[in-house]
């Protein structure tokens, strides 16, 4: 049978930030992408070659986390300075600031209806703040060393944190209280995100490895060592078949959750790559890191022919390990990024058993919108084949979510979509104004109540002297 899927291509290289780029991440409609760095900056580059990229200059240490309001309409940016700040992404770099935490804010994240964010800091809290208001609303306290990375479930309930207590904890939004703890024994979690269906979390991790845990069962049921260096950053695929992954070994690996194996490795960045993510529709992904660069490819993924049940394979600790590449394809200028394709061999009669049940259901995936290369990109048509060991258990099913279509059947008229879809936008913008407005009140108030002050003590002066 042959295969359904093309090799990622290389659309566009961004190259502005002094510094190591931290964060990486794609607004709502493909037409920009936010990144942050150890320059201080958050800048907000645009797809379109003619329009130029803007630089927000606001923070006073590293930006260490960016990420787009679902709607596309605000940034937010974490950092070092312990503020997180609520861009505009716009020319003008309006901001908001949240006086967040009492050291580095390491990371930030929106929940899925736009209205709070997630924090997470080097004070050892979670903190969640409604967005609009700039209000703190509570903390999550039980980790006892820096927390790395905090991220809201797909339907906001649970929010899930990893720590240097070489702990990754599970969060009930509502009631406050941690349901479960996983244990990394070797490392720590520097990243960790919820797969589509909210029924598993993968973490990236300091001892090079990548492992998928179901939250309901609580067990572990991928794991894999295909990195030569720390692991710094992961991404699922809004489909959730694939998982993208970024190493200190300076390479972006794509993993194949349904196969359990490794689908592609690519090279590119000069040095540890730091940052990576998927767009919403999973048709794009970027990359950055200490080089200072950010890489946008193209996916090629064709998920159209995932079948009808789709279903996640358990795989042991050792089970999938980094092939040796090949071949190599180099692109017409000095990035010199090449894709090296891997094919497993067969599964080994040896694997751990565990027991594992979910309910199988899928959707055949679709992308929408189209978007044309840039002139620099370069198609790879060389896959080289290596031999990895696989150790294989039962497959399980596990619910995969479908690429959102601009039509569907019974769903909402594009017109009408894009209407409602700029109406929320034009929402947001206003919230954001009052926001700024409100702020700029309380400054005045402030000063008003000083001169007040002032006029009070200079009155009682003149009045000593008079009596005097």
């Amino acid at each position: 049978m042959t295969s359904a899927l093309s090799d990622p291509t290389l659309e566009r290289h961004f190259k502005g930030h002094r510094d190591t780029v931290t964060s990486v991440d794609f607004s709502c409609n493909m037409k920009q992408i936010a990144t942050g760095s150890m320059d201080s900056c958050v800048m907000i580059w645009n797809m379109k070659p003619q329009m130029r990229a803007y630089r927000f200059d606001g923070h006073k240490d590293a930006v260490t986390s960016v990420q787009f309001s679902p709607s596309g309409h605000l940034v937010a940016s974490a950092s070092r300075d312990k503020t997180v700040r609520l861009w505009v992404p716009s020319m003008k770099a309006e901001s908001t600031v949240f006086r967040a935490h009492t050291a580095t804010v390491r990371s930030v994240n929106f929940s899925g209806d736009g209205q709070t964010l997630v924090t997470a800091s080097d004070d050892k809290t979670i903190k969640v703040w409604m967005v609009h208001r700039q209000k703190f609303l509570f903390s999550l306290n039980q980790h006892i060393n820096w927390v790395r990375c905090a991220k809201f479930s797909p339907d906001d309930r649970l929010i899930v944190s990893s720590s240097d207590d070489k702990t990754i904890k599970l969060w009930d939004k509502n009631s406050r209280d941690c349901i479960h703890s996983f244990y990394e024994h070797a490392g720590y979690a520097n990243h960790v995100d919820f797969h589509p269906s909210g029924t598993c979390i993968a973490a990236a991790s300091t001892d090079n490895s990548v492992k998928v845990w179901d939250i309901r069962s609580h067990k572990m049921l991928q794991h894999y060592q295909v990195h030569s260096g720390v692991v710094n950053s992961l991404s699922f695929h809004t489909a959730g078949n694939f998982l993208i992954t970024a190493s200190s070994d300076s390479t972006v690996k794509i993993l194949d959750l349904v196969e359990g194996k490794l689908l592609y490795t690519l090279h590119g960045h000069q040095g540890p790559v730091t940052c990576v993510a998927f767009s919403r529709t999973g048709e794009y992904f970027a990359s950055g890191g200490s080089d200072e660069q950010v890489m946008v490819w193209k996916s090629n993924f064709d998920c159209s022919e995932c079948g009808d049940t789709v279903r996640l394979q358990h795989k042991t600790a050792s089970s999938i390990q980094a092939p040796p590449a090949s071949s190599t394809a180099h692109l017409p200028f000095n990035l010199n990024p090449s894709v090296h394709r891997s094919q497993t061999s067969d599964p080994s009669e040896h694997f751990n058993r565990q027991d594992f049940q979910t309910a199988a259901h899928t959707q055949s995936s679709s992308r929408s919108g189209s978007h044309s290369r840039a002139t620099h990109s370069h198609t790879y048509r060389n896959p080289s084949t290596s031999s990895s060991t696989t150790h294989q258990t039962q497959t399980q099913g596990l619910p995969q979510h479908s690429s959102q279509s601009q039509t569907s059947d019974g769903g909402v008229p594009p017109g009408l979509a894009s209407t409602l879809e700029h109406i929320i936008g034009q929402l947001d913008i206003l919230t954001q104004t009052v926001s700024i407005l409100e702020q700029r009140l309380t400054l005045t108030e402030d000063k008003l109540k000083e001169c007040l002050e002032n006029q009070m003590e200079i009155g009682l002066h003149l009045q000593r002297r008079e009596e005097a």
